[in-house]
């Protein structure tokens, strides 16, 4: 998943640090860092720094907003649209460590910072698009554009500069610049409050077992971490069982103790719907409604069209088709895997009835019946820093780029390992901050995101700083990864491989900077190389340093299909009912639980399968800028899909010829055009959406 974090736009740190007080300069977050690579100085950073800081970043933001109203040349591109887009350096840089923080090394403290400062970053953008004589500016530009020179990449930031002017209310009148100013601060406090919540409802679960005869079935290696988690939380001899992905899955997949199957899947599909203080039902239906009254004030028929105009898929309806028609491959597919499990479930338990707590376990079951396989004789094969090491050497094959692990650089958590990256002449690129595991304070899931993005100011290259997150267990001994887990390493770092390769001009045009359904496609892409079995033995290695053997490789090909049937229905159902929920109007009557059942009711969803996400701990969707946007990893799936068989169809996976084009005309050129412009360019034609059923085995 690319974060997408507070965009502002960027300005010269010399000009700014000018314009600090010296009482101002003793906060960290505003002065000059003398940091290696000018990285974060992450020890230094109290979190009373933060609201001072971004208060005095505003005030020097506004001050260079002024002087671009305030410049007496005519408005042109580049003393308004690129002065635009690289002022406010100070403040992108102090809210890029503020949001980084929050969702990766969060406490109380910082969480209570947030109903302070997301309103006034939000209000400060909001008044930004709203100023009337910077718009008058922007506009006479637009007007003018066939009188000015402008280069690709010029045109586009101007059309996007124009676009985010009115989409964010410049055209309003007074009265309605107004009432959308309030909906957008609602909306920024009611998203954290919404995430918060279900950080919290995640975090505060356990599931403590007594009798060792309640872990039948469980791996050894999960049994461990979860007697590490009861000690940790002062309950030694017991063992807890959390909601984190790395703890919950692997416990639905593997204990034979059915009743507690069901208690920790009911408690994990039901996060933040459960009547108490960190209940999201109520907050969840007022920001569906804000968001569709913000979509009428701004002249769209509801939310989801507001958002899918700049997207590839440019309307609900295309959204809706492709999750349609493979919905109905997935569906037909999945109610195959379950007649499958409960018939080994009717074998085990006579007249008991299949149920969302049976399908992961009986998922695993029927695979190592089929195939003789299953994933604890995968796991020993990919120990956490093989298949880091192994993903860097994959991406130094494909694009040149080196990772040189360095110590003098400060982390914000012990565990965070940090990299210089290097292109194949040796030129600095950038730098990657590694977080793999689970803490306390830590979002769920798995992220890319920056520190600094790249562009070039000046004539120079800004070089990013690109932090990847993860939440993997870490065990005693060797900390080992499932084959998903895996997959999402390669996945995280594609996006961090966009933002290091990325050689835009502009902020807002470079990088990871393009649609929401465009910015998957290269990490998704890099997933397709993980298990090639030319690369897995250059990694996959176990304790004894042995490499995977061919019969196991063998194994993860013929059942690389298997189960897709339950696992593409889940993802598309969560799709499906993102983008029903941004089609409401703001007149609508929306009683969330029904809502989201009838959504179900409507794809055919059979009982036994949720959405991977409900609506109540939906983070991708409230707060984490994939709003009416979740459809976007299956359009990338079936862009990255088709991708990789520009690769296939030369006979070589590492083909420099297909890996310089994908790098000139994809990762290089980040928002430079339109995405569907730039993906013609590389592969010559438009995506074949038959690669990606295909890849699923939906179809032969």
């Amino acid at each position: 998943m690319k974060r997408n974090i507070i965009i502002v736009s960027i300005l010269s740190i010399m000009s700014l640090m000018s314009s600090c007080t010296k009482e101002k300069q003793e906060n960290i977050l505003l002065a000059k860092w003398d940091t290696p690579y000018e990285t974060i100085p992450f020890k230094d950073i109290k979190i009373s720094d933060y609201e001072p800081a971004l208060q005095e970043a505003i005030k020097i933001h506004n001050k260079e907003i002024d002087s671009i109203i305030n410049n007496k040349a005519k408005p042109d591109f580049e003393n308004t649209i690129a002065a635009l887009d690289y002022s406010g350096r100070l403040l992108k840089r102090v809210t890029m460590v503020y949001e980084n923080m929050s969702g990766c090394n969060t406490d109380e403290q910082l969480q209570a910072l947030q109903e302070k400062i997301s309103p006034m970053i939000a209000n400060h953008e909001t008044e930004i698009k709203m100023n009337e004589k910077l718009f008058n500016r922007v506009k006479t530009v637009w007007d003018n554009r066939s009188n000015e020179t402008m280069d690709e990449e010029q045109q586009h930031l101007l059309k996007l500069t124009y676009e985010s002017f009115v989409r964010g209310g410049a055209l309003l009148d007074k009265e309605k610049k107004e009432e959308l100013k309030k909906i957008n601060q609602q909306l920024v406090t009611l998203n954290d409050k919404y995430n918060a919540n279900v950080l919290a409802e995640t975090k505060n679960y356990k599931l403590i077992i007594s009798d060792k005869n309640d872990l039948k079935g469980l791996p050894q290696w999960l049994i461990d971490n979860a007697a590490k988690v009861a000690e940790e939380n002062n309950a030694k001899g017991k063992w807890i069982f959390t909601l984190d992905n790395s703890s919950v899955l692997p416990f639905l997949t593997y204990c034979d103790n059915r009743k507690l199957r069901q208690e920790i899947f009911t408690a994990r599909i039901n996060r933040a719907n459960n009547a108490n203080q960190y209940d999201n039902n109520k907050i969840t239906e007022q920001i569906l409604h804000l968001r569709a009254k913000s979509a009428q004030l701004l002249g769209y028929d509801n939310f989801a069209s507001f958002e899918l105009e700049q997207r590839m898929a440019k309307n609900p309806h295309n959204a809706d088709s492709i999750l349609e028609n493979c919905l109905k491959y997935a569906v037909v597919a999945a109610k195959n895997d379950i007649k499958e499990f409960q018939s080994m479930l009717s074998s085990d338990q006579k007249g008991a009835e299949l149920k969302g707590w049976d399908m992961y376990y009986y998922a695993e079951k029927l695979k190592n019946k089929k195939y003789n396989f299953n994933e604890q004789q995968v796991r020993p094969y990919f120990e956490i820093e093989n298949v880091k090491q192994g993903c860097f050497d994959n991406i130094t094959k494909l694009y040149g780029l080196t990772f040189t692990k360095i110590n003098n650089i400060q982390t914000y958590a012990e565990d965070v390992d940090v990299y210089q990256v290097k292109d194949k002449d040796g030129n600095h690129m950038g730098i990657l901050y590694f977080d793999p595991y689970i803490r306390n304070g830590k979002s769920a899931g798995a992220w890319c995101t920056t520190f600094t993005p790249q562009y070039k100011y000046k004539q120079k290259r800004i070089s990013p700083i690109v932090q990847v997150c993860f939440n993997y267990a870490k065990l005693n001994g060797r900390s080992t990864l499932t084959a998903d887990e895996a997959l999402t390493v390669f996945h995280e770092m594609g996006h961090a491989v966009n933002e290091f390769l990325s050689d835009g001009t502009y902020p807002s045009t470079s990088g990871t900077s393009v649609p929401t359904d465009f910015v998957e496609m290269p990490s998704q892409l890099a997933e397709h190389w993980c298990m090639q079995p030319e690369v897995l033995k250059t990694f996959a290695k176990n304790e004894k340093n042995e490499i995977i053997p061919q019969d196991i490789i063998n194994k993860i090909q013929t059942a690389e299909n298997f189960n897709q049937g339950f696992m593409f229905t889940e993802l598309l159902a969560a799709a499906w009912l993102d983008m029903q929920m941004h089609k409401i109007s703001p007149d609508d009557t929306v009683s969330l639980q029904d809502f989201e059942q009838k959504a179900m009711l409507q794809i055919n969803l059979p009982k036994q399968i949720p959405p991977r996400y409900r609506s109540t701990y939906f983070t991708h969707i409230f707060g984490g800028g994939y709003a009416a946007g979740y459809y976007c990893y299956i359009w990338s799936e079936m862009l990255d899909a088709d991708a990789f068989m520009a690769w296939k169809e030369t006979g070589d996976l590492f083909n420099q010829k297909v890996s310089d084009k994908f790098k000139d005309y994809i990762l290089a050129h980040g928002g430079t055009n339109d995405a569907d412009v730039q993906y013609r360019k590389f592969r010559g034609k438009d995506p074949d959406m038959k690669y990606m059923l295909i890849n699923r085995g939906m179809i032969k």
